[in-house]
């Protein structure tokens, strides 16, 4: 396994735990005042319509995570199959993708959270299709 494939990994690893605190965030703490608070959701009777997208949106984030997660496991098991690395940067590309989008809509409220969403991904695929 080369440098860049190591820190590929890494780098899809600490994406994916992201992705797994996003699902935590959205899918079970959005019932709490605390998690509606990160949203900008105040009084609870707002809050009832937007559950159903939260918790929606955090089984997506759960199930990104879980294929890079996979992804990760087939490259350390075989370094020299692709299947593993296109797994990972299949997964990290979504992850990319979303992190840029929310960056679109938002700039100036979410910036700070779409970089931590999309540019960890984004590095571990350059650092995958380079290794």
């Amino acid at each position: 396994m080369t440098a860049l494939t190591l820190i590929g990994l890494v780098l899809a690893g600490m994406a994916a735990t992201l992705h797994v605190a996003f699902f935590v965030l959205e899918s079970i703490l959005f019932r709490l005042p605390v998690g509606r608070r990160v949203f900008g959701v105040r009084p609870e009777a707002d809050s009832a319509p937007l559950r159903l997208f939260a918790v929606n949106q955090g089984l997506y984030n759960l199930g990104l995570a879980i294929v890079v997660f996979v992804g990760i496991v087939l490259v350390v098991l075989d370094a020299s199959s692709p299947i593993g690395i296109a797994v990972v940067v299949s997964g990290c590309s979504v992850m990319a993708l979303a992190g840029a989008a929310l960056a679109a809509t938002a700039p100036r409220r979410t910036l700070p959270i779409a970089a931590a969403q999309g540019v960890p991904p984004l590095i571990a695929i350059v650092a995958l299709l380079l290794g």
